[in-house]
Order: structure tokens, then C-alpha cells, then sequence
């Protein structure tokens, strides 16, 4: 082996890692708002499905997006209290499913050659062992903000994301924490626009 390959052969797990780091899927975000926002105030949350008032399943969106208003500017009340200047109207939603295989399985390749010495044909097998692409989930939150003096909505926007089943990404926790981030990161936003945020 030259010494350049050995070069290459040692950069090699080095390059894996560098795509692997790079490999995170983005979010999408979408806000809609008028003018003047407030940026500040009092804000309880609330599920949109009342019935999740209380469950555990509904704290993890909960307090994410308790996190996210709190470093918008918002002082967030707590759970149950039902005062304030806002009202954080939260839902979340994960769906899951299976990508397809890209190609087959099993693969056959022909080769052949002519020379001076005489001729040759090959045939090559290449098979999968990969298996089944792994399921994907896409987590989804969306945020209403309302005024709690007339019930009018000032801002509202949702966020999506997906990564493979079994990830760290997929986990509801994680999840909802990106989402959260994502869609309050330079709050308000501009308006009616879809943007990929890392």
C-alpha cells in the first residue's frame, strides 16, 4: 500500500464522522402574524385538545415551548393558572412512516474483455445486506398565541421535522425541544414565510 493510500485510508473514518455531523435534518418553520406583536407579557399554556390538560404526554411539548417563550421575553405562569395576557394554545403530532427501498435487493453485473492473450467474460453478484430502511417519524408542533382580553390570535406557527426511528432525534423530548427552538427563534418571524432552520 503507497503511502497516499494509507493517507486516505486513515482520513477515511474522519470524513464518515464530518457527514454523519452534517447529516441532521432541518426544521421547517412557518409564522403568520399582523403588525406590532408584543414581545413580551404574562402567558399560560394550553393544550389544544382539552382533553390533554394534565397528561404527562402533553408536558414534554409543554415544556418546551415554556422554554422557548421564556427566552422570547414572555413570563410564563404555571400550569393551571388561568390569568394573564396571553394564552399559548400548544399541540403537538408524530406521525410515522416507511420509506420504500430505492433499488433492488439484489444486483447482477456483466463484464467482458478482448485482448491479445484472448477474451473473458464476468458476471458479478452484489446483494444487499443492508435490510429494511429504518421507519422515519415527522414530529410537528404548532403554537397559537391569543389575547386572553378578546380570544384574538396575534401570532401563530407551526414546525416540522423528521429523523429515522431509534435516533436520538425521534425521541419525543428531543424532538419537541428542536421544534420549540426552531419556531421562536427570532420571534415573531416574518410572516406567511417557510424557512428551513439547522
Amino acid at each position: 500500500m503507497t503511502r497516499f493510500n494509507q493517507a486516505m485510508c486513515a482520513l477515511l473514518p474522519i470524513t464518515l464522522l464530518a457527514g454523519c455531523a452534517t447529516a441532521i435534518a432541518p426544521v421547517d418553520v412557518t409564522r403568520f402574524h399582523g403588525e406590532g406583536v408584543a414581545r413580551s407579557g404574562t402567558v399560560h399554556i394550553v393544550p389544544a385538545n382539552p382533553a390533554d390538560e394534565g397528561r404527562l404526554e402533553f408536558r414534554t411539548p409543554a415544556n418546551a415551548a415554556r422554554a422557548a417563550l421564556t427566552r422570547t421575553g414572555f413570563a410564563v405562569l404555571d400550569e393551571g393558572v388561568r390569568r394573564g395576557d396571553y394564552e399559548a394554545v400548544v399541540e403537538i403530532g408524530r406521525q410515522t412512516h416507511q420509506p420504500g427501498r430505492t433499488r433492488s435487493p439484489v444486483s447482477v453485473g456483466v463484464g467482458g474483455s478482448t485482448g491479445s492473450y484472448g477474451s473473458g467474460l464476468g458476471v458479478g453478484l452484489g446483494i444487499d445486506l443492508s435490510g429494511k430502511p429504518k421507519p422515519i417519524v415527522a414530529s410537528r408542533l404548532r403554537v397559537q398565541l391569543r389575547r386572553m382580553s378578546d380570544g384574538t390570535a396575534i401570532w401563530e406557527g407551526r414546525a416540522e421535522t423528521q429523523a429515522k426511528e431509534g435516533t436520538p432525534a425521534a425521541q419525543p423530548g428531543i424532538a419537541a425541544g428542536k421544534l420549540a427552538d426552531a419556531l421562536f427563534r427570532d420571534f415573531p418571524g416574518a410572516s406567511g414565510v417557510t424557512i428551513s432552520v439547522k
